[in-house]
């Protein structure tokens, strides 16, 4: 359970909405990133300092991200913030832990560590009194492998991340470590928004970028199963992606007004040793139950309390290789008004789904919720084969985890990191149009629709609420 749950109860679902609309939850606007754009400039080294740096493309484009938010920040602090940008006093390190040069660092790296101390990682530091005080150190190998991994833009997410600490450090820091880090991250995003609309002089990034970015953050969250108050915490996946995207989306304002104690996280603590030993993940049979159990309950509840309607739930049948003949032939997921049937394929998605991301008993929900939302579409009398239609259901999808994500449902428990599932799900199967049919959008636009519904409710889904 989070450690500060929102109020997502199913008696209080409309007014959450209402609330989370006012504290500056952003809506959808995606596809800002465009490809085919002209290549940039480099900065000129001299105009960025990176002690340890050489001409290598990890620190040309830490270089370039570094220019581009001292240029950024220039401007934001003082429009959000109301002082103004104190260049960072230690500056920047850069180190290739294998072929570390003391010569190159006579004082150490940010606040007078060993450059060995940097490996694997990237960090803000700052100790008065100490050399080399607010100052960032990157392990450039490191940033190496992440760039071959998960895109070219990741090395200057890195770099807007450990920015947005040397902001905190100027503005003051959120009062616990998730917030630090998740509001580190919604600063980065609310940067990367701003390269994404053409606005920086020397960093781009393109659309399908912005899905590598999202993949990136896999790598960057908390073990699952770590609680959201320890020492150190960062956010689990959700968590990070989620606050990411706000920034992205709405801007540092929302960066400064939504990462109190209050804001909730969807990272928790391991309840028992059964529930530590499994990963949180229930055996595959168990996991359709679960789904055949979790569905009809929201929505019973949903049409009751939401919609004063009646909510019928749909017959939930899986198929094997082709759906039923209500159904297109290209399909792994359907929704078949005529027969109030909601299908799946277990043996081209829900199965593949669960063993290729890990035993992952949340995605498969996350798969099923996709139709199951567009019965609930057809009884309020909304189309559900349009765009609009599949934009909603993923929305709806959303606010449904968002209530089990709670504890309000009494047929089945959430687990640590199945809200990850969800994303991950997301940004895999997608972009499968026999998964999500008849919309152009890239996984973060599919996991940014998510998002909203999670935190706005029905009021982001195109509901009529």
């Amino acid at each position: 359970m989070p450690a500060h749950p929102p109020c997502r109860t199913a008696a209080a679902l409309v007014a959450a909405a209402v609330l989370l609309l006012v504290t500056g939850c952003s809506v959808v606007i995606v596809g800002r990133a465009t490809p085919g754009q002209a290549p940039l400039p480099d900065v000129d080294p001299g105009a960025v300092g990176i002690t340890g740096a050489g001409q290598g493309p990890i620190d040309v484009q830490a270089r370039n991200a570094l220019a581009d938010l001292e240029t950024y920040w220039a401007v934001q602090l003082p429009a959000v913030w109301g002082q103004d940008l104190v260049p960072l006093q230690g500056g920047y390190f850069s180190v290739d832990p294998g072929d570390v040069d003391p010569a190159a660092y006579p004082q150490g790296i940010g606040c007078g560590a060993d450059p060995s101390e940097v490996e694997g990682n990237a960090f803000y530091c700052q100790a008065p009194g100490v050399p080399n005080s607010d100052a960032i150190s990157y392990d450039r190998a490191f940033l190496t492998e992440l760039a071959e991994g998960y895109g070219r833009f990741i090395p200057a997410l890195v770099m807007a991340h450990e920015f947005g600490h040397a902001v905190q450090a100027r503005v003051g820091y959120p009062d616990y470590s998730i917030s630090v880090e998740t509001q580190a991250d919604c600063l980065a995003g609310a940067w990367t928004g701003w390269v994404a609309d053409g606005e920086a002089e020397f960093s781009q990034i393109r659309a399908p970028e912005l899905d590598e970015v999202l993949r990136g953050y896999l790598l960057l969250r908390d073990p699952v199963g770590t609680g959201s108050t320890v020492d150190a915490a960062h956010g689990s996946y959700f968590d990070r992606v989620s606050a990411f995207q706000e920034g992205f989306e709405a801007g540092p304002t929302a960066c400064r007004d939504n990462f109190s104690a209050q804001r909730p996280f969807t990272q928790s603590a391991f309840d028992d040793p059964q529930e530590r030993a499994s990963g949180g993940n229930a055996p595959f049979a168990e996991t359709l139950d679960i789904a055949d159990t979790a569905l009809p309950e929201f929505w019973t509840l949903a049409f009751d309390q939401v919609f004063d309607e009646t909510f019928r739930p749909p017959d939930l049948e899986a198929f094997r290789g082709g759906p039923p003949g209500c159904a297109p032939g290209d399909l792994d997921l359907v929704y078949c008004p005529d027969d109030a049937l909601v299908g799946f394929d277990v043996e081209d998605l829900a199965g593949p789904v669960y063993e290729e991301l890990g035993g992952a008993d949340y995605a498969v929900i996350t798969a099923i919720s996709l139709p199951y939302a567009l019965a609930a579409r057809d009884q309020l009398g909304l189309s559900t084969d349009d765009e609009d239609a599949v934009r909603s259901a993923v929305c709806l999808t959303g606010w449904f985890s968002a209530v089990f994500s709670d504890g309000a449902l009494t047929s089945a428990d959430i687990s640590p990191g199945d809200v990850d599932e969800s994303v991950q799900f997301l940004l895999t199967y997608g972009n499968d149009p026999a998964v999500v049919p008849s919309v152009e959008l890239t996984g973060f636009g599919l996991v940014d629709l998510f998002r909203n519904g999670f935190f706005l409710g029905p009021s982001a889904c195109d509901v009529g609420v």
